[in-house]
């Protein structure tokens, strides 16, 4: 190989190299620029939101059956993991949702009213 060749190479790899990092930077910073507008937003419209009941899988408690508890759901099995042109889709292997069980809402009337003795 001749040298000429060689740093050409090497330019266009180092370039690469550095425009890959100076990306990476930019998407990263702007990404935590949305979390903070987006903490920002949620303190002013009614402070931090409730946990959400997520499973293992990541699908919420509404997605399981009661009995069961197994997932209901489909996912996708992208084309490049099983060699296939298109996505395919299966049923969602979770065994049963083992998260924190919310809190059931109850009606309690109230004390001020005149209801009884």
């Amino acid at each position: 190989m001749d040298p000429v060749s060689m740093v050409v190479g090497a330019t266009i790899a180092l370039g690469a190299f550095v425009a890959g990092r100076i990306v990476t930077r930019r998407q990263a910073r702007q990404s935590l620029e949305q979390q903070r507008r987006e903490e920002q937003a949620r303190a002013l419209h009614g402070g931090p939101q409730q946990p959400q009941p997520l499973c293992g899988c990541g699908h919420h408690l509404v997605f399981h059956d009661r009995g069961s508890k197994k997932c209901m759901t489909q996912v996708v099995i992208p084309g490049r993991w099983t060699g296939q042109s298109g996505s395919t889709y299966r049923q969602c292997m979770c065994q049963g949702y083992r998260g924190p069980i919310p809190v059931d809402e109850y009606y309690a009337p109230d004390l001020l009213e005149d209801n009884g003795p």
